[in-house]
Protein backbone atom coordinates (compact mmCIF):
# COMPACT_ATOMS: atom_id res chain seq x y z
CA UNK A 1 0.00 0.00 0.00
CA UNK A 2 0.84 3.67 -0.86
CA UNK A 3 1.89 5.79 2.02
CA UNK A 4 2.55 9.43 1.93
CA UNK A 5 5.07 10.46 4.89
CA UNK A 6 5.74 13.75 6.14
CA UNK A 7 8.72 13.00 9.20
CA UNK A 8 9.35 16.23 9.74
CA UNK A 9 6.95 18.81 11.33
CA UNK A 10 6.68 20.97 14.47
CA UNK A 11 4.03 21.34 17.05
CA UNK A 12 2.52 24.92 18.47
CA UNK A 13 5.22 24.54 21.57
CA UNK A 14 7.94 25.25 18.69
CA UNK A 15 9.45 28.67 18.08
CA UNK A 16 8.24 30.55 15.72
CA UNK A 17 5.33 28.05 14.57
CA UNK A 18 1.36 28.66 14.92
CA UNK A 19 -0.84 28.36 18.00
CA UNK A 20 -3.02 26.35 15.66
CA UNK A 21 -1.31 23.29 16.01
CA UNK A 22 -3.10 20.58 17.54
CA UNK A 23 -2.89 17.18 17.29
CA UNK A 24 -6.51 16.84 16.24
CA UNK A 25 -5.77 19.53 13.89
CA UNK A 26 -2.76 17.68 11.98
CA UNK A 27 -5.20 14.39 11.47
CA UNK A 28 -7.51 16.68 9.67
CA UNK A 29 -4.87 18.51 7.96
CA UNK A 30 -2.73 15.60 6.63
CA UNK A 31 -6.42 13.66 5.79
CA UNK A 32 -7.36 16.93 3.11
CA UNK A 33 -2.92 17.09 1.84
CA UNK A 34 -3.29 13.12 1.26
CA UNK A 35 -0.61 12.53 3.74
CA UNK A 36 -1.52 8.91 5.38
CA UNK A 37 1.81 9.24 7.98
CA UNK A 38 3.29 11.70 9.59
CA UNK A 39 5.81 12.68 12.64
CA UNK A 40 3.90 14.32 16.14
CA UNK A 41 6.92 16.82 15.92
CA UNK A 42 8.52 18.31 19.17
CA UNK A 43 8.21 15.23 21.24
CA UNK A 44 10.62 16.80 23.93
CA UNK A 45 8.07 19.54 25.02
CA UNK A 46 6.25 18.43 28.31
CA UNK A 47 3.16 20.02 27.55
CA UNK A 48 3.29 18.56 23.81
CA UNK A 49 4.11 15.23 24.90
CA UNK A 50 1.80 15.10 27.65
CA UNK A 51 -1.04 15.96 24.95
CA UNK A 52 0.61 13.29 22.34
CA UNK A 53 0.03 10.72 25.44
CA UNK A 54 -3.85 11.33 25.92
CA UNK A 55 -4.37 12.30 22.35
CA UNK A 56 -3.09 9.05 20.52
CA UNK A 57 -3.32 5.15 20.59
CA UNK A 58 -1.14 2.72 19.43
CA UNK A 59 -1.86 1.69 16.22
CA UNK A 60 0.97 -0.95 15.46
CA UNK A 61 4.57 -1.01 16.92
CA UNK A 62 5.82 2.54 16.91
CA UNK A 63 2.76 4.13 14.87
CA UNK A 64 -0.44 5.96 16.34
CA UNK A 65 -3.49 6.88 15.95
CA UNK A 66 -6.01 9.34 16.95
CA UNK A 67 -8.21 8.27 19.82
CA UNK A 68 -12.30 8.65 19.11
CA UNK A 69 -12.94 9.76 15.83
CA UNK A 70 -10.56 10.60 13.60
CA UNK A 71 -9.48 10.90 10.04
CA UNK A 72 -7.10 7.85 10.15
CA UNK A 73 -3.76 9.71 9.87
CA UNK A 74 -1.21 7.68 11.20
CA UNK A 75 1.40 9.30 13.50
CA UNK A 76 5.08 8.53 14.51
CA UNK A 77 6.84 9.97 17.74
CA UNK A 78 9.32 12.41 16.07
CA UNK A 79 11.05 15.73 17.24
CA UNK A 80 14.02 18.31 15.82
CA UNK A 81 16.40 18.88 18.34
CA UNK A 82 19.67 21.49 17.84
CA UNK A 83 23.15 20.98 18.80
CA UNK A 84 25.46 23.76 19.41
CA UNK A 85 29.36 23.02 19.99
CA UNK A 86 32.79 24.60 18.86
CA UNK A 87 35.31 22.77 16.78
CA UNK A 88 38.27 23.46 14.60
CA UNK A 89 37.83 27.37 15.79
CA UNK A 90 34.07 27.35 14.38
CA UNK A 91 30.83 26.89 15.77
CA UNK A 92 28.77 24.69 15.01
CA UNK A 93 24.99 24.26 14.26
CA UNK A 94 23.46 20.81 13.05
CA UNK A 95 19.39 20.61 13.60
CA UNK A 96 18.42 16.83 13.90
CA UNK A 97 15.76 14.44 13.33
CA UNK A 98 14.75 12.02 15.69
CA UNK A 99 12.39 9.27 15.55
CA UNK A 100 12.31 7.30 18.81
CA UNK A 101 10.57 3.69 18.51
CA UNK A 102 7.86 4.11 21.49
CA UNK A 103 6.63 6.17 24.28
CA UNK A 104 8.93 4.59 26.40
CA UNK A 105 11.95 5.62 24.37
CA UNK A 106 10.59 9.31 24.60
CA UNK A 107 10.00 9.24 28.42
CA UNK A 108 13.78 8.20 28.41
CA UNK A 109 15.19 11.07 25.70
CA UNK A 110 13.17 13.68 27.61
CA UNK A 111 14.86 12.53 30.86
CA UNK A 112 18.20 12.72 29.86
CA UNK A 113 17.73 15.99 27.86
CA UNK A 114 16.11 17.94 31.10
CA UNK A 115 19.74 17.52 32.43
CA UNK A 116 21.17 19.85 29.74
CA UNK A 117 18.40 22.16 28.92
CA UNK A 118 15.31 23.36 29.62
CA UNK A 119 12.89 21.22 27.42
CA UNK A 120 9.73 23.92 28.32
CA UNK A 121 11.47 26.13 26.41
CA UNK A 122 11.33 25.40 22.69
CA UNK A 123 9.66 22.50 20.70
CA UNK A 124 13.00 22.56 19.44
CA UNK A 125 15.63 22.37 21.72
CA UNK A 126 18.96 23.43 21.87
CA UNK A 127 21.99 21.56 22.77
CA UNK A 128 25.23 22.45 24.02
CA UNK A 129 26.95 19.28 22.67
CA UNK A 130 27.86 18.12 19.71
CA UNK A 131 25.71 15.95 17.39
CA UNK A 132 27.78 12.94 17.55
CA UNK A 133 27.05 13.29 21.47
CA UNK A 134 23.36 13.04 20.77
CA UNK A 135 22.83 10.37 17.97
CA UNK A 136 25.42 8.50 20.71
CA UNK A 137 23.37 9.20 23.60
CA UNK A 138 19.99 8.73 21.63
CA UNK A 139 21.57 4.89 20.64
CA UNK A 140 22.25 4.05 24.37
CA UNK A 141 18.51 4.61 25.16
CA UNK A 142 17.18 2.43 22.34
CA UNK A 143 19.50 0.72 19.61
CA UNK A 144 15.87 1.06 17.70
CA UNK A 145 16.85 5.22 17.53
CA UNK A 146 16.37 6.78 13.96
CA UNK A 147 18.43 9.74 13.04
CA UNK A 148 19.40 11.82 10.41
CA UNK A 149 20.22 15.44 9.68
CA UNK A 150 17.65 17.97 9.01
CA UNK A 151 17.72 20.60 5.78
CA UNK A 152 21.89 19.48 5.57
CA UNK A 153 22.46 22.44 2.96
CA UNK A 154 20.99 25.69 4.50
CA UNK A 155 23.49 27.66 5.88
CA UNK A 156 22.81 28.38 9.46
CA UNK A 157 21.48 25.62 11.20
CA UNK A 158 22.93 22.30 8.88
CA UNK A 159 25.65 19.25 8.84
CA UNK A 160 26.83 20.90 5.50
CA UNK A 161 25.96 24.33 5.42
CA UNK A 162 28.01 26.86 4.81
CA UNK A 163 28.64 29.07 7.79
CA UNK A 164 28.03 26.46 10.68
CA UNK A 165 28.50 22.68 8.38
CA UNK A 166 30.98 20.17 7.24
CA UNK A 167 32.25 19.05 4.22
CA UNK A 168 30.74 15.56 4.64
CA UNK A 169 27.54 13.94 7.22
CA UNK A 170 31.17 11.36 8.18
CA UNK A 171 33.15 14.88 9.69
CA UNK A 172 29.53 16.06 11.20
CA UNK A 173 29.03 12.94 13.36
CA UNK A 174 32.32 11.45 13.53
CA UNK A 175 32.29 7.98 15.19
CA UNK A 176 28.05 8.51 15.10
CA UNK A 177 28.11 8.12 11.24
CA UNK A 178 27.33 4.40 11.57
CA UNK A 179 23.84 5.12 12.40
CA UNK A 180 23.10 7.95 10.10
CA UNK A 181 21.48 5.89 7.12
CA UNK A 182 19.46 9.40 5.56
CA UNK A 183 19.33 12.70 5.39
CA UNK A 184 16.85 15.50 4.84
CA UNK A 185 17.29 17.27 1.41
CA UNK A 186 15.58 20.31 2.35
CA UNK A 187 13.67 22.81 0.47
CA UNK A 188 16.20 24.90 -1.19
CA UNK A 189 17.58 21.79 -2.66
CA UNK A 190 16.23 18.67 -5.17
CA UNK A 191 17.44 15.48 -4.68
CA UNK A 192 19.07 15.71 -8.58
CA UNK A 193 21.43 18.26 -6.37
CA UNK A 194 22.37 16.27 -4.10
CA UNK A 195 22.99 13.46 -6.28
CA UNK A 196 26.47 15.63 -7.80
CA UNK A 197 28.24 14.57 -4.21
CA UNK A 198 29.30 11.01 -4.37
CA UNK A 199 29.23 11.25 -0.65
CA UNK A 200 25.62 10.96 0.33
CA UNK A 201 25.08 8.07 -2.12
CA UNK A 202 24.85 5.96 0.88
CA UNK A 203 21.89 8.14 2.74
CA UNK A 204 18.31 8.01 1.97
CA UNK A 205 17.51 11.45 0.60
CA UNK A 206 14.33 12.60 2.47
CA UNK A 207 12.18 15.24 1.72
CA UNK A 208 9.76 16.93 4.38
CA UNK A 209 7.65 19.91 5.35
CA UNK A 210 9.63 21.35 8.55
CA UNK A 211 5.96 22.30 8.47
CA UNK A 212 5.07 25.86 10.97
CA UNK A 213 1.77 26.26 10.20
CA UNK A 214 -0.99 22.97 9.06
CA UNK A 215 -0.94 24.26 5.81
CA UNK A 216 2.16 24.11 5.09
CA UNK A 217 2.32 20.15 6.24
CA UNK A 218 3.44 17.57 2.89
CA UNK A 219 4.61 20.38 1.08
CA UNK A 220 7.31 18.09 0.59
CA UNK A 221 6.97 14.52 1.36
CA UNK A 222 8.46 11.03 0.69
CA UNK A 223 5.76 7.71 -0.88
CA UNK A 224 6.35 4.38 0.41
CA UNK A 225 5.67 1.22 -0.96
CA UNK A 226 4.73 -1.03 2.46
CA UNK A 227 3.62 -4.37 1.74
CA UNK A 228 1.62 -5.97 5.00
CA UNK A 229 1.46 -4.18 8.02
CA UNK A 230 2.18 -0.37 8.35
CA UNK A 231 4.96 -0.42 11.35
CA UNK A 232 7.45 1.57 12.40
CA UNK A 233 10.55 -0.86 11.59
CA UNK A 234 8.81 -1.55 8.20
CA UNK A 235 9.07 2.18 7.10
CA UNK A 236 12.51 3.06 8.58
CA UNK A 237 13.92 -0.50 6.71
CA UNK A 238 12.65 0.99 3.42
CA UNK A 239 14.51 4.27 4.34
CA UNK A 240 17.86 2.47 5.02
CA UNK A 241 17.34 0.07 2.32
CA UNK A 242 17.53 3.41 -0.07
CA UNK A 243 15.87 1.48 -2.56
CA UNK A 244 13.60 3.11 -4.67
CA UNK A 245 11.11 -0.13 -4.82
CA UNK A 246 10.37 0.46 -1.53
CA UNK A 247 11.01 4.11 -1.11
CA UNK A 248 9.31 4.70 -4.59
CA UNK A 249 9.05 8.80 -4.90
CA UNK A 250 9.59 12.40 -3.14
CA UNK A 251 7.37 15.02 -3.47
CA UNK A 252 9.56 18.17 -3.75
CA UNK A 253 8.97 22.12 -3.66
CA UNK A 254 10.67 23.58 -6.34
CA UNK A 255 14.30 24.66 -4.67
CA UNK A 256 13.97 28.17 -6.10
CA UNK A 257 11.11 28.71 -3.68
CA UNK A 258 12.97 27.58 -0.70
CA UNK A 259 14.62 30.58 1.21
CA UNK A 260 17.82 29.77 0.69
CA UNK A 261 18.77 28.93 -2.99
CA UNK A 262 20.77 31.68 -4.46
CA UNK A 263 23.19 34.33 -2.14
CA UNK A 264 22.40 36.62 -1.76
CA UNK A 265 21.93 40.01 0.61
CA UNK A 266 18.41 40.39 2.11
CA UNK A 267 18.54 43.81 3.59
CA UNK A 268 20.56 45.30 0.30
CA UNK A 269 17.68 43.47 -1.97
CA UNK A 270 20.48 41.71 -4.08
CA UNK A 271 20.30 38.17 -5.18
CA UNK A 272 23.08 36.68 -6.84
CA UNK A 273 23.87 33.17 -8.22
CA UNK A 274 27.09 31.72 -7.02
CA UNK A 275 29.06 32.10 -10.49
CA UNK A 276 28.18 36.16 -9.93
CA UNK A 277 28.83 36.00 -6.09
CA UNK A 278 32.52 34.51 -6.46
CA UNK A 279 32.98 37.87 -8.88
CA UNK A 280 32.43 39.86 -5.89
CA UNK A 281 34.28 37.79 -3.59
CA UNK A 282 30.91 36.45 -1.62
CA UNK A 283 30.42 39.99 -0.88
CA UNK A 284 27.39 42.02 -0.96
CA UNK A 285 28.10 44.21 -4.33
CA UNK A 286 25.98 47.08 -2.32
CA UNK A 287 27.45 47.35 0.93
CA UNK A 288 30.44 45.76 0.94
CA UNK A 289 28.97 42.88 4.05
CA UNK A 290 29.60 39.39 3.64
CA UNK A 291 26.79 37.88 2.12
CA UNK A 292 24.78 34.77 2.99
CA UNK A 293 25.75 31.72 0.77
CA UNK A 294 22.78 29.78 -0.21
CA UNK A 295 22.76 26.09 -0.79
CA UNK A 296 23.25 26.04 -4.89
CA UNK A 297 26.39 27.55 -4.17
CA UNK A 298 27.26 24.85 -1.51
CA UNK A 299 26.36 22.08 -3.52
CA UNK A 300 28.68 23.38 -6.72
CA UNK A 301 31.87 23.71 -3.19
CA UNK A 302 31.28 20.01 -2.84
CA UNK A 303 29.92 18.49 -5.67
CA UNK A 304 32.81 15.74 -7.31
CA UNK A 305 29.79 15.40 -10.30
CA UNK A 306 28.53 17.06 -13.57
CA UNK A 307 25.24 19.11 -13.28
CA UNK A 308 22.62 15.79 -14.57
CA UNK A 309 24.19 13.26 -13.33
CA UNK A 310 21.88 10.60 -11.72
CA UNK A 311 22.62 8.36 -8.99
CA UNK A 312 22.18 4.53 -9.32
CA UNK A 313 18.77 3.64 -8.33
CA UNK A 314 17.73 6.69 -7.84
CA UNK A 315 14.07 7.29 -6.53
CA UNK A 316 11.90 9.41 -8.45
CA UNK A 317 10.79 13.10 -7.70
CA UNK A 318 8.45 15.23 -8.62
CA UNK A 319 7.94 19.61 -8.28
CA UNK A 320 4.15 20.22 -6.22
CA UNK A 321 3.37 23.62 -5.45
CA UNK A 322 0.21 23.28 -2.81
CA UNK A 323 -3.49 23.68 -4.07
CA UNK A 324 -3.62 26.86 -1.61
CA UNK A 325 -0.45 28.62 -3.21
CA UNK A 326 -2.18 27.40 -6.78
CA UNK A 327 -5.59 28.90 -6.57
CA UNK A 328 -4.19 32.18 -4.11
CA UNK A 329 -1.50 32.76 -7.09
CA UNK A 330 -4.20 32.33 -9.84
CA UNK A 331 -6.96 34.15 -7.73
CA UNK A 332 -4.59 37.13 -7.14
CA UNK A 333 -5.79 36.94 -3.32
CA UNK A 334 -3.80 35.69 -0.18
CA UNK A 335 -4.02 31.92 0.54
CA UNK A 336 -5.68 32.86 3.91
CA UNK A 337 -8.51 34.50 1.97
CA UNK A 338 -11.78 33.13 2.58
CA UNK A 339 -12.67 33.00 -1.32
CA UNK A 340 -9.22 30.87 -1.73
CA UNK A 341 -10.22 28.48 1.38
CA UNK A 342 -13.63 28.28 -0.19
CA UNK A 343 -12.39 26.92 -3.77
CA UNK A 344 -9.59 25.04 -1.73
CA UNK A 345 -12.56 22.85 0.28
CA UNK A 346 -14.69 22.50 -2.80
CA UNK A 347 -11.96 21.63 -4.66
CA UNK A 348 -10.23 18.68 -2.12
CA UNK A 349 -13.85 17.33 -1.49
CA UNK A 350 -14.40 16.23 -4.90
CA UNK A 351 -10.82 15.00 -5.44
CA UNK A 352 -10.38 13.55 -2.27
CA UNK A 353 -7.13 14.88 -1.52
CA UNK A 354 -4.69 17.87 -2.51
CA UNK A 355 -2.09 15.30 -4.18
CA UNK A 356 -5.12 13.74 -5.98
CA UNK A 357 -5.39 17.00 -7.46
CA UNK A 358 -1.87 18.09 -7.84
CA UNK A 359 -0.68 14.42 -9.27
CA UNK A 360 -3.35 12.55 -10.30
CA UNK A 361 -6.88 14.10 -11.29
CA UNK A 362 -7.18 14.88 -14.78
CA UNK A 363 -7.45 18.45 -16.22
CA UNK A 364 -11.03 18.11 -17.42
CA UNK A 365 -12.42 17.22 -14.39
CA UNK A 366 -10.41 20.18 -12.36
CA UNK A 367 -11.57 22.54 -14.93
CA UNK A 368 -15.03 21.65 -14.97
CA UNK A 369 -14.91 22.99 -10.86
CA UNK A 370 -12.52 25.81 -12.11
CA UNK A 371 -10.01 26.27 -15.36
CA UNK A 372 -7.86 28.53 -13.88
CA UNK A 373 -7.00 25.74 -11.37
CA UNK A 374 -6.77 23.56 -13.74
CA UNK A 375 -4.32 25.99 -16.26
CA UNK A 376 -2.18 26.22 -12.83
CA UNK A 377 -1.56 22.76 -12.44
CA UNK A 378 -1.39 21.91 -15.79
CA UNK A 379 1.66 24.08 -16.08
CA UNK A 380 3.53 22.68 -12.38
CA UNK A 381 3.00 19.23 -13.63
CA UNK A 382 4.67 19.99 -17.15
CA UNK A 383 7.38 22.63 -15.34
CA UNK A 384 6.33 25.32 -17.29
CA UNK A 385 7.24 28.23 -14.99
CA UNK A 386 8.91 31.05 -13.87
CA UNK A 387 11.30 30.76 -10.83
CA UNK A 388 12.43 33.72 -8.68
CA UNK A 389 15.14 32.55 -6.37
CA UNK A 390 14.66 32.69 -3.01
CA UNK A 391 18.01 34.33 -0.99
CA UNK A 392 19.15 34.82 2.74
CA UNK A 393 16.07 33.86 4.24
CA UNK A 394 13.50 35.25 1.33
CA UNK A 395 10.95 32.88 -0.19
CA UNK A 396 11.18 32.11 -3.70
CA UNK A 397 8.55 32.75 -6.70
CA UNK A 398 6.86 30.23 -8.41
CA UNK A 399 5.43 32.58 -11.30
CA UNK A 400 3.10 30.12 -12.47
CA UNK A 401 1.47 31.97 -15.64
CA UNK A 402 4.95 34.32 -15.59
CA UNK A 403 3.61 37.23 -15.00
CA UNK A 404 6.73 38.57 -13.69
CA UNK A 405 8.95 40.69 -15.73
CA UNK A 406 12.76 41.55 -14.46
CA UNK A 407 11.93 44.97 -15.09
CA UNK A 408 9.09 45.10 -12.52
CA UNK A 409 10.30 42.68 -10.07
CA UNK A 410 12.26 44.59 -7.79
CA UNK A 411 14.66 41.46 -6.54
CA UNK A 412 14.85 40.72 -9.85
CA UNK A 413 16.30 43.78 -10.67
CA UNK A 414 19.09 43.21 -8.58
CA UNK A 415 20.60 39.75 -9.88
CA UNK A 416 23.87 40.83 -10.73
Amino acid sequence: MEYITDFHVHSRYAMACSKNITIRGMDDAAFNTGLQLIGTGDFTHPLWFSEIKEQLKEYSKGIYQLKGENRGTKFMLTCEIGTTFDEDNKSRRIHNVVVAPNMEAVEQINAELAKLTNLSADGRPQLNISASDLVERLFEIDKNMFVFPAHIWTPWFAALGEFSGYSSIKEAYQDQEKNIRAVETGLSSDPDMNWRVSSLDKYALLSNSDAHSLPKMGREANVFDIRGELTLNEVLNAVKDNDSKKLKMTIEFYPEAGKYHYDGHRNCNVCLHPKDALKFNNRCPVCGRKITVGVLHRVEELADRDEGYVRNNAVPFVHCVPLLDVIAYMKEKTPISKPVRALYEQIVAKFGSEYNVLLKADYEAIAAIDEDTAIAIDRVRKGKVNLIPSYDGVFGTVDIMNRIKKKDNGRQAQLI
